[in-house]
């Protein structure tokens, strides 16, 4: 299981295995999460979930988490891909949700 240097989401996600699946519960929080003040960011978001809610698993929500404590122009910024990905946040969690947000 990845360790990240920091505390992020889902205090019921921890010591949980990264390939586990979502319990509805750890889903609809991360969606309630995932709520941005831009709507353009809400878009890409909720693409996302329309694509991948029911096979989001422990380790797609911990690197959303992550994501998602980015500002607002910060996360756009990504989205359009303006600027990569900061090499503090980069875990493969990450990689992998934005990789998923982005197709």
């Amino acid at each position: 299981m990845l360790e990240t240097p920091y505390i992020v989401g889902d205090a019921q996600l921890d010591g949980l295995d990264a390939q586990e699946r979502l319990s509805e519960r750890a889903l609809s929080k991360l969606r309630w999460r995932t709520r941005r003040g831009l709507l353009e960011n809400d878009l890409f978001i909720e693409r996302f979930f329309a694509r991948h809610a029911p096979h989001l698993t422990v380790g797609h929500a911990r690197g959303l988490y992550v994501l998602m404590d980015l500002a607002d122009n910060d996360l756009m910024d990504l989205f359009l891909q303006r600027k990569p990905l900061p090499p503090e946040i980069a875990t493969p969690e990450v990689r992998e949700v934005l990789d998923m947000l982005l197709a």
